[in-house]
């Protein structure tokens, strides 16, 4: 048998042939519209700390005042001794925030996923998914043993067809079926449907999820996301999310029923099984929450989506479900955008190529992601650059 040492050089050989290999670049800065990466200054148009809280003053007070008081980690999982009040408050704040009974933080988004459908779901039981859902979603959902099904993205039609099929005389009365999309969609920058698709899980005895990491502090009032704003915040079961986006600090949350949250916190693997996040972390996603809500968080919204409004047409991204702050330019194969982003970095520009299996196969694209700390001279210079690249 061969060394692992050279089975693995094998592979790795083959995603450098097809230009999907990846490395991971040091970055001698705080996060920001500008990173310091290799010596060089860059224009940072690749980070989904929407609203600019990342290094933001208030955000980090919060958490040194939490490392003095609290000390650096939590010294256990939350149900042995480390549910330390940090987290408690800030679960009160997120289900607050979302208007909802409870909720449940976990040490990240992918935790949060992993942990809720694998407790939620089993054998015998249905889970559909929107074809372009996060892959934290699609690894919970093939764990949990539940059957699983795919719907065209964003497509109702193909959606009812299988709740059609789900509620076939076939389906065994304690069989439970789970639709899961996002609500603005990572990597397109696109929403869901949810309005609709709520009156979908409605008719035919479903419960919904809804990952809303792109849109919390982004859309709706106060930034409570895309289904707040829809009014349809109270008929989703299950509402999960990241802090570590437009919120500015880390980790994932559910949010919903009490009863949710209960079970959530006894059959939640991913939760019951790991140290609790460190409590700086909590503290500065509190400070993000209630910049989020406030004349403040307000005011960094109305810059985002200024920027958005003037950089879409730019890039022939007119179409009204495109209302976050993610900007694809789609340009096919992963070489052309391989390409792309190196040139792009020689003009001190920093925008990743995104590759399969993060995207399928011949959608390989730049992803642009604006923040509020951007200006109108920051994107008037990516205008410029990517005019050039196309010439």
């Amino acid at each position: 048998m061969t060394s692992l040492d050279e089975a693995l050089k094998t592979r790795l050989d083959t995603l450098r042939e097809q230009n999907l290999f990846r490395e991971l670049r040091r970055v001698d800065s705080a996060p920001g519209p500008r990173i310091e990466v290799g010596g060089r200054t860059l224009l940072n148009f690749s980070s989904n700390d929407y609203l600019g809280l990342a290094s933001h003053p208030a955000l980090k007070e919060a958490a040194v005042k939490a490392v003095d008081t609290f000390g650096a980690g939590a010294g256990a999982s939350r149900l042995i001794c480390g549910s330390l009040a940090p987290f408690h408050i800030l679960e009160e704040r997120l289900a607050a925030f979302k208007k909802t009974q409870a909720a449940l933080t976990f040490s990240t988004g992918y935790a949060a996923a992993l942990g809720t459908l694998t407790a939620l779901l089993t054998k015998g039981d249905i889970v559909i998914l929107d074809k372009l859902v996060h892959a934290c979603i699609v690894d919970a959902a093939r764990l949990s043993g539940a059957k699983l099904r795919v719907f065209d993205h964003n497509d109702l039609n193909d959606l009812e067809n299988i709740l059609k099929w789900a509620n076939s005389g076939s389906r065994k009365p304690d069989c439970r079926v789970l639709i899961v999309t996002e609500s603005v969609f990572s990597m397109d920058g696109d929403t869901a449907p949810l309005r609709e698709m709520v009156a979908l899980k409605e008719k035919y005895g479903a419960w919904i999820m809804v990952d809303e990491a792109h849109a919390t502090g982004v859309l709706g009032a106060s930034g409570r996301g895309l289904a707040d704003e829809l009014a349809v915040g109270h008929q989703i079961e299950i509402q999960m999310g990241t802090l570590g986006k437009a919120l500015g600090a880390s980790g994932g949350y559910v949010c919903g029923s009490r009863v949710l949250i209960d079970f959530l916190v006894n059959r939640a693997r991913s939760f019951i099984f790991s140290t609790a996040p460190v409590p700086a972390a909590a503290a500065a996603a509190v400070a993000g929450i209630e910049i989020a809500q406030s004349a403040e968080g307000e005011s960094r919204r109305k810059q985002l989506q200024s920027l958005a409004g003037l950089f879409k047409p730019e890039t022939g991204n007119r179409k009204p479900e495109f209302r976050g702050a993610i900007i694809p330019v789609v340009l096919g194969s992963e070489t052309r955008a391989v390409a792309a982003a190196a040139a792009l970095r020689e003009q001190n520009i920093f925008v990743p190529a995104i590759r399969y299996p993060t995207v399928a196969r011949g959608a390989a694209r730049l992803r642009i992601t604006l923040t509020a700390s951007h200006s109108a001279t920051d994107l008037a210079t990516l205008v410029r650059a990517l005019d050039q690249i196309r010439h």
